[in-house]
Parts: C-alpha cells; sequence; structure tokens
C-alpha cells in the first residue's frame, strides 16, 4: 500500500505531523546531499481563450537537494493568480480535532489486540525495527497505522515531508501573497481511510507491513521517474497492486479524479490563470485527472521543457 499512499498527497504529508511523538524522536532524517540534482517532473496545461490551468503532479516526500521549482514549473506559478491543492493546510488545533474524531479509540482493544497473530508478529518487528516503541499506536485505527509506519519507514531512509513539493509551493504562494484553495478537507482526507470497515483497515495495514521492506527502493523509483518526467513510467509503477484493492483504489483514485476533473471543467468558465497541485499519481495513467477531463471535452496538453 505504500504506492496507494503516496497518491494521497496530503494524508500522507499530515501523518508526519500527526504520528505520536515517540514515534517521531525515533525517525531522524539522513543529512542533506552536499550538491544540488536537476529535476523536470511533468507539467501539464489546459486552456481556452480567458483561463489557462496548468496541471502538476507533486511528491510530499521528497530528499532535500531535488531541484524541481524553476525553469517552466516556476514560470507558470509565477504567472497563476492562485495555487489549487488537494487541501489546505489546517492549524495544529484543527488537524487534532480531526484526529480524535477519525483515528483514536480511547477504549476497547488495543490495535495490536486486533491484529491476526501474523500481522500482529509483523507489526510488531515493524516497530520494533524503527525503534518505535510498541504501544505507540494501540489507541490508533488501523489506518493511521499503515500510513505513519510508511512514513516513518521513508524519513528514516532520508525523505522528508518539510522537502516535499506541497511545502515550497505553499512557502511561494504566501512570497508572492497568492490565494491557496483546497479541493477536499482534512475531515474528507481522513474520513477516505476511516469509512473504510475494520476488516479492511486491518488488510491495508497487513499489506503495508508486507511493503514495507522495499518501500525505499519503491519510492526512488518513483521520485526518478519524476523526476524524468516520466509519465508513463510513473503510472506502470503506481498501477501496480491497484487491481488487488479494488475498493481502496476508487475510494482514492478513481472517484477523486472524476471530482476534480469536474472541478476544473466548472472553473475553465471563469477567467483566470491557475496552478493546479495534486499527487502525481492522480495525473498518471488510465484513470488519471486528464483523462477524466476528456469526457468534459477538455484536453490537457503536456508542456515540454
Amino acid at each position: 500500500m505504500i504506492k496507494t499512499l503516496l497518491r494521497t498527497a496530503g494524508l500522507f504529508a499530515f501523518a508526519a505531523w500527526t504520528m505520536p511523538l515517540s514515534a517521531q524522536q525515533a525517525a531522524a532524517p539522513a543529512p542533506a546531499p552536499a550538491k544540488t540534482v536537476d529535476a523536470d517532473p511533468a507539467l501539464w496545461v489546459v486552456k481556452d481563450a480567458d483561463t489557462t490551468i496548468y496541471l502538476f503532479g507533486t511528491i510530499h516526500l521528497l530528499k532535500p537537494g531535488l531541484s524541481w521549482f524553476d525553469e517552466a514549473v516556476r514560470t507558470a506559478f509565477d504567472k497563476s493568480d492562485e495555487l489549487v491543492q488537494e487541501l489546505v493546510l489546517p492549524d495544529p488545533e484543527t488537524v487534532q480535532k480531526v484526529l480524535v474524531a477519525t483515528a483514536v479509540n480511547p477504549t476497547g482493544p488495543s490495535l495490536s489486540e486486533k491484529l491476526p497473530p501474523d500481522t500482529r508478529k509483523a507489526y510488531l518487528a515493524a516497530l520494533a525495527d524503527l525503534g518505535v516503541p510498541a504501544a505507540s499506536f494501540d489507541r490508533f485505527d488501523p489506518w493511521f497505522a499503515a500510513t505513519n509506519l510508511s512514513v516513518l519507514k521513508l524519513v528514516k531512509a532520508g525523505y522528508d515531508p518539510n522537502a516535499g513539493t506541497e511545502q515550497a509551493l505553499t512557502a511561494a504562494t504566501k512570497q508572492g501573497k497568492k490565494p491557496v484553495i483546497g479541493l477536499e478537507t482534512l475531515e474528507q482526507q481522513f474520513g477516505y481511510f476511516d469509512s473504510l470497515s475494520e476488516k479492511s483497515q486491518i488488510a491495508f495495514l497487513a499489506d503495508t507491513l508486507k511493503q514495507l521492506p522495499d518501500s525505499e527502493k519503491e519510492i526512488d523509483k518513483m521520485v526518478a521517474q519524476w523526476s524524468a518526467g516520466d509519465t508513463d513510467g510513473l503510472a506502470e509503477t503506481m498501477n501496480e497492486g491497484l487491481d488487488a484493492t479494488p475498493e481502496i483504489a476508487k475510494v482514492l483514485l478513481l472517484d477523486r479524479n472524476v471530482r476534480w476533473a469536474q472541478w476544473i471543467a466548472d472553473r475553465m468558465k471563469k477567467p483566470g490563470t491557475v496552478f493546479v497541485a495534486v499527487g502525481a499519481g492522480h495525473l498518471a495513467g488510465k484513470d488519471s485527472v486528464q483523462a477524466q477531463l476528456a469526457t468534459h471535452h477538455l484536453k490537457a496538453e503536456r508542456i515540454h521543457y
């Protein structure tokens, strides 16, 4: 499920913010690289006579030193009147309230007690490997433990939420005093997972545990494809295994792409220039936002640079 989580930029990034303190302390990022590495991720544009909408795929966890916010991406951003992201980052108090409402179970069996023996063994082993106390997620839902374990594994490998694309874009909007619009709310993003049955959540956690050992290799591959603008390769990599989890794929990918395409189609009716930044997986593959835009008779053209 690492690839599934990487599709949900907002939720995955928030996992790093809301994980228990003991877990945060266990995952220290690796030192920043000494030199900057150039990256040229894909960029698209949808336009008519008076409206221009740029589409940019984000990677919310990156290693420091990757230079992507330049050239055509920076030019498109600077031309835009507003930034549209999956969600607008709320204040810590709001995050805490939503977290308590959707992911915390103050009473009843602990998370480890809910897990089948094999999954429990793998879960406790993963916590130990990451240096996280065994009881860190006992009062949380399985989906929340899965997202946090994935983040912790990648942070330990040197990936940093503070180096992610959303952070850079948000900082640039403040500097340029651009408005930021969210396509979703934090309640929605947490709710996608919280709405899953406990059985599905436990299966989600079990699959995440199976993928953890290879997670660094997988994200390295995806970031390399993203950096090179290799959308076909990225689509193939990120779509692997989706057929095995049709419920999650529908909730996290297809349904959202359909809604976002509708939002873009509606926004095209008003003049202006907009920079839309969503998880890179949403702009790759047969069910992509671009594919959904075609149903509205809109064509997203790749900007080559």
